[in-house]
């Protein structure tokens, strides 16, 4: 799996979410790092780390806890964004002696009805090997084709980080198919409530914005069944990209609520 490590001190992991990388919260390590050592991971089928044909929350949460192994990291504090905060509340569950605090951000542990669909399609008609080669031209052109399909142009930006140029075009760095065959197990859970099979004792916090609809009332029972000390913060103002577009505010009450761990 392929990570960045930067700082020294006690571990903070920072997982992204679907269709990123590890600079997706590189503003939280930025700010992190005078004090901790951060490691920022492509989560597998992103980025570049290694392809995978079976993908779930189980063996992410193992992928993990194998990563704190290799650097020899007993006990690590532990966030994540959308995917990533299923992926860290799945090892928190399953590996609670690992974990010293998790943190989700914008998403609960239930399983998710689809809304990827028109992003799947955007981004597997684009014709990669057709784009032109010149530079510029040919970002152009795959931002309006994702726009054309239905795209917003924040979310064309975003995905396009995944945009690689090759001898003959262009590649996704990202496991396309990969994901799109494994995504039931993505915005699916494993551990239902209201009888979880695993809870995590430890503390935990959850940072919702107040304009999306990923963590609602409805989600209060699911989170503190499994999640029993479990905080919960709204950013108002920002939907699911709140990490993004409130970064100044988010990473504070991310920093902080490590900080009170850590003391």
């Amino acid at each position: 799996m392929n990570f960045v490590s930067t700082g020294q001190g006690p571990a903070v992991l920072l997982i992204h979410g679907l269709f990123g990388n590890l600079d997706n919260l590189k503003g939280l390590g930025q700010v992190l790092e005078s004090q901790y050592q951060v490691i920022r991971v492509d989560v597998p089928n992103h980025g570049l780390s290694e392809h995978w044909d079976e993908m779930d929350y189980p063996r992410l949460a193992t992928a993990m806890v194998a990563l704190l192994d290799e650097l020899a990291i007993e006990r690590a504090h532990i966030v994540g964004h959308s995917m990533g905060g299923k992926i860290a509340m799945a090892t928190a569950l399953a590996h609670p002696e690992r974990i010293i605090c998790m943190a989700a951000a914008d998403i609960a542990p239930v399983a998710y009805e689809p809304r990827h669909d028109l992003v799947f399609a955007a981004l597997e008609s684009l014709p990669l090997e057709g784009l032109p080669l010149e530079g510029h031209t040919d970002r152009r052109f795959a931002l309006n084709h994702l726009i054309d399909k239905g795209i917003d142009e924040a979310t064309a930006q975003f995905l396009l980080k995944n945009l690689q140029r090759t001898d003959t075009g262009f590649r996704w760095k990202l496991n396309l198919s990969g994901l799109k065959a494994c995504y039931p197990n993505i915005i699916g859970w494993h551990n239902q409530a209201p009888n979880p099979v695993q809870s995590y004792s430890g503390p935990s916090l959850f940072i919702r914005g107040g304009d999306s609809n990923y963590v609602t009332g409805e989600h209060r029972s699911a989170i503190m069944a499994q999640f029993p000390a479990a905080q919960a913060k709204t950013l108002e103002g920002c939907g699911h990209w709140l990490h993004a577009q409130k970064p100044a505010i988010f990473n504070r009450i991310v920093s902080e609520f490590i900080d009170k761990q850590a003391m």
